[in-house]
């Protein structure tokens, strides 16, 4: 189907994000959605037809894996390293080498190929596809140390997989030049990331720190940066560009720069464009006829891909440290792969058929099933197999409340009783101490700390509150870490008199949700509770609704507060005149109010109750 240029890539677009926005909907990792797509539209209807060579559209492609890469390289924070680099060491040192000769293998004697296709395609298969298992730790909620690990083997693994794969191609492609080329090319490859990606990346830190380019530029000049490094590198070393731009992104990444948060979610919002329109494309140009090519014999290789390749390179590569052995049975199960095999074998798939080997006209197929099939199994049991390990936190319910108090304490000891999870954070220890007394969970230090990046796991809570006497340190806080709990539930106190008016307080783009009610600034919790008023709960029934509870209890905001409530299947729900709140009969209503309303006793949870809407 002939179609202009500017429809087709609309159809791209729109075809990409929509099943970007499909997988969040029905909570499938978006790769599969994804390809599915892109086989409908390209092999299948024949919507997309891009009117590319081979060449052409592999070196598109490979820009847009530089982008992602680099982006992927940003992300690695030193210090995370250094907390847990004996076992990344193992993961990215031993574990290439003993996975590209086992699946070299595998794929000679089960799937039945030719020696050099079979060890280009144990290259390609030792990435572990981080733009896959990063949205799979978010979703699984794994703790700070397993996730580190997935991601940094993930990163660091991929252009070492690409480097064996071009290193592999080029020995078998121009083998009658001996050792000598092979040795060669990884040393011109080595070179050209460090002065491109090393030293590149350092000289761009250093112009940004000094504030040579100015701020609008800085994201999008850093951008055409990145690819003219990739570029640069690829002139002197075929894919040597992948190595640079990860090296290049760990530099920049770890440079502490000002402005490091606004690049990092630029290059964020970019990678999820590059992915959705990659994941399109490259499965759009496969012939159906490839996948009818594979017989039972890639059925086998593809489960030794799984059942043995893996846990065997995890078992030898960490062999004798001092991993934890949860970590390790992790590990041995979770590898799925994504665009930087994909695109890899979209480069050397053609390449090895020119060159004279007819098998490897299997490879591109291979690696897309094996996408698929590592996606689905990988991704539809980590969260289950992490909880099990006891990696990772059952539930996403509970509160991080920042800054110690009277009233944070009366809140917490209340969460408790109702089995909520709840940590309070402050930087003073004596403010802590109370708490401490009472069992409650605490974090001493500053919440925006690397420290508490790296050691506070939060994966199990689900709401943010900060309570500070600081209006404005509040708001820094929940903007903060809004990315991390969702923007729509990061809650502050309300701002105090001084700055509460209207045209003079911060936008609600600057701050969080305030909490619970306008006027509830702490100055005015804290009085009340000095004046005698608990935080206290009650429950909704078919006999005690809502307007029973108001009309006892007084003027909503005056006379009593409402906090928020627990429904019947225990989660938790913090309350926002901001934002709507419904609550039925069944559920526990949390209030703030004097000690002398107690509630009425002896009414039963009726979940056949209508709903109520508290406004």
């Amino acid at each position: 189907m002939d179609m202009h240029i500017a429809t087709l890539v609309l159809i791209i677009l729109v075809a990409g994000l929509s099943s970007q926005w499909l997988a969040a909907l029905i909570k499938l990792p978006a790769i599969v959605v994804l390809i599915s797509v892109g086989l409908l539209l390209g092999p299948i209807f024949g919507i997309i037809n891009l009117s590319l060579s081979p060449k052409e559209l592999t070196e598109l492609i490979g820009l847009g894996v530089a982008i992602i890469l680099f982006e992927g390289g940003m992300d690695l924070k030193i210090s995370e390293f250094k907390r847990i680099g004996f076992g990344i060491s193992r993961l990215t040192i031993f574990g290439p080498p003993i996975a590209w000769v086992l699946g070299s293998f595998s794929a000679h004697y089960l799937a039945g190929l030719s020696w050099p296709v079979s060890w280009v395609l144990g290259a390609i298969l030792v990435v572990t596809g981080p733009t896959v298992i990063l949205p799979l730790l978010r979703q699984a909620r794994l703790n700070k140390q397993s996730a580190s690990l997935l991601k940094w083997e993930g990163i660091v693994n991929d252009p070492i997989g690409v480097l064996l794969a071009v290193l592999t191609f080029q020995y078998f492609t121009l083998y009658q030049e001996g050792l000598n080329q092979t040795l060669w090319g990884l040393g011109a490859a080595i070179g050209a990331a460090a002065l491109f990606g090393g030293l590149g990346g350092w000289l761009t830190g250093k112009l940004y720190k000094r504030g040579t380019v100015p701020t609008h530029l800085k994201a999008p000049m850093l951008m055409v940066l990145v690819l003219c490094a990739y570029w640069l590198s690829n002139l002197i070393q075929h894919e040597a560009g992948l190595l640079t731009v990860t090296l290049m992104g760990l530099i920049i990444g770890n440079m502490k720069l000002v402005e490091i948060e606004p690049l990092r979610h630029f290059k964020e919002n970019l990678t999820i464009v590059l992915l959705s329109v990659l994941f399109i494309v490259i499965p759009s140009q496969l012939d159906i006829k490839q996948f009818t090519q594979l017989d039972w014999h890639a059925g086998l290789f593809i489960l030794s891909i799984l059942l043995v390749v893996r846990p065997l390179t995890i078992a030898l590569a960490t062999l004798g440290s001092s991993m934890r052995q949860q970590d390790k049975l992790l590990l041995a199960w979770i590898a799925p792969r994504g665009i930087v095999a994909a695109a890899t074998a979209g480069i050397f798939g053609p390449a090895l058929v020119e060159a004279g080997y007819a098998d490897a006209n299997q490879l591109l197929p291979l690696v897309f099933i094996i996408i698929i099939v590592t996606v689905l199994a990988h991704g539809l049991t980590l969260e289950r197999l992490a909880q099990r390990l006891g990696l990772a936190a059952k539930s996403e319910n509970g509160v991080l409340i920042i800054g110690a108090s009277p009233w944070s304490q009366a809140l917490a000891s209340t969460l408790k009783e109702l089995k909520i999870d709840v940590i309070v954070v402050d930087g003073v220890y004596k403010r802590l101490q109370p708490l401490r007394m009472a069992n409650i969970n605490t974090y001493f230090g500053e919440i925006l700390s690397e420290h508490a990046e790296h050691e506070l796991d939060v994966e199990h809570l689900s709401y943010l509150l900060c309570t500070t006497d600081n209006d404005y340190y509040n708001a820094l806080v929940c903007k903060a870490q809004g990315s991390s709990f969702g923007h729509h539930r990061t809650f502050q106190l309300a701002t105090h008199q001084e700055s509460s008016q209207e045209e003079k307080r911060l936008p609600l783009q600057q701050r969080g949700y305030f909490a619970f009610d306008n006027s509830a600034n702490l100055s005015t919790l804290n009085q009340h509770l000095a004046n005698g008023w608990k935080v206290q709960k009650t429950k909704l029934s078919k006999d005690f609704e809502w307007a029973n509870m108001k009309e006892r209890l007084g003027k909503a905001g005056q006379d009593w507060l409402l906090l928020g409530g627990v429904s019947p299947d225990g989660i938790l729900y913090l309350r926002s005149t901001e934002q709507n709140f419904t609550a039925k009969a069944g559920w526990t209503l949390l209030y703030f109010a004097p000690l002398t309303e107690n509630k009425k006793e002896g009414f039963n949870a009726d979940e056949s109750s209508p709903r109520v809407k508290i406004s």
